[in-house]
């Protein structure tokens, strides 16, 4: 726990010097005043805010219990055996099945599960999944998920705004920097993803999910089954999803382009094959 608040820390802080040390090479004492601006403004709202962009990637609302009686009652009975606050809980729309927790800390964490994901499991893999996003809560690495996701978003949007506002006068269309902002952009902001995720994050999660369900086949069995579902139902390989797609129990990409890019998932067979063997079986 200690450690992801530090890694957010150096992030964050490693974010605010490059922001410093540009707008000071670019204009001067001018530019780094506007650079100690931004940083703030950035830094804030990728703290404060994370949340909330990763939902709004995703489309995401709150659910009351009167509308998902059966994921309450999971939830709340893996939150009673973790001695741990209840999280709030949003559904997204998409039919692809996936689920994310976000949030800074385990009093405002959030759980997100997609349509999909609820009409694929049953109840007893749906409890391995959500005690996997349970855990990731738990353990507060949530925050350092949710802050470079947050980030890569903004960086992102900074590099497509540098298409309108870079343009020449005379020139209808995006400008030569714009161009260059969008190239250099989106793998910085994949890299910022790629270094402050570790992928042993996700095997963390399956330990400590396995220890509060009790049940590793539960959550082998639905991995398996939302493997087999993204790689028909990927989601669109956009910037904005893909800030957010390191945060989902299952990568929810293909694989190619942006989606192999911003991975950080470890092989969901290695994960599956981990269970099996918590589980006793012998490969």
């Amino acid at each position: 726990m200690h450690h992801n608040r530090l890694r957010t820390a150096v992030l964050l802080g490693a974010l605010s010097s490059s922001l410093l040390v540009a707008g000071a090479w670019l204009g001067g004492g001018t530019g780094a005043r506007i650079a100690v601006v931004a940083a703030l403004v950035v830094s804030g709202v990728a703290y404060f805010c994370a949340d909330r962009i990763a939902l709004s990637a995703l489309r995401a609302r709150p659910v009351a219990e009167v509308e998902q009686p059966g994921l309450y009652r999971v939830v709340r009975e893996l939150c009673t055996e973790a001695r741990a606050p209840m999280p709030r809980l949003y559904v997204s729309p998409t039919m692809q099945p996936n689920a994310f927790a976000t949030g800074r800390n385990p009093r405002d964490g959030v759980v997100c599960v997609t349509h999909g994901l609820l009409g694929l499991l049953d109840e007893r893999e749906l409890k391995g999944v959500l005690g996997h996003e349970l855990s990731h809560i738990h353990n507060r690495d949530i925050l350092i998920s949710s802050v470079a996701g947050a980030l890569a978003t903004m960086i992102t949007y900074f590099g497509y705004a540098g298409l309108f506002f870079g343009s020449d006068d005379d020139d209808e269309g995006p400008g030569f920097l714009g161009a260059i902002l969008v190239i250099i952009l989106g793998p910085v902001a994949a890299a910022m993803i790629q270094m402050a995720i570790a992928r042993s994050r996700e095997f963390a999660a399956d330990d400590a999910g396995v220890r509060l369900t009790g049940d590793p086949l539960a959550l082998a069995s639905a991995l398996r089954k939302i493997e087999m579902e993204v790689r028909r139902l990927p989601l669109p390989e956009n910037g904005r999803l893909a800030s957010a797609g390191h945060m989902m129990i299952v990568n929810p990409f293909r694989g190619t382009r942006i989606g192999r890019l911003f991975a950080t998932h470890p092989p969901v067979a290695a994960r599956i094959a981990r269970l099996e063997r918590m589980a006793g079986y012998q490969r």
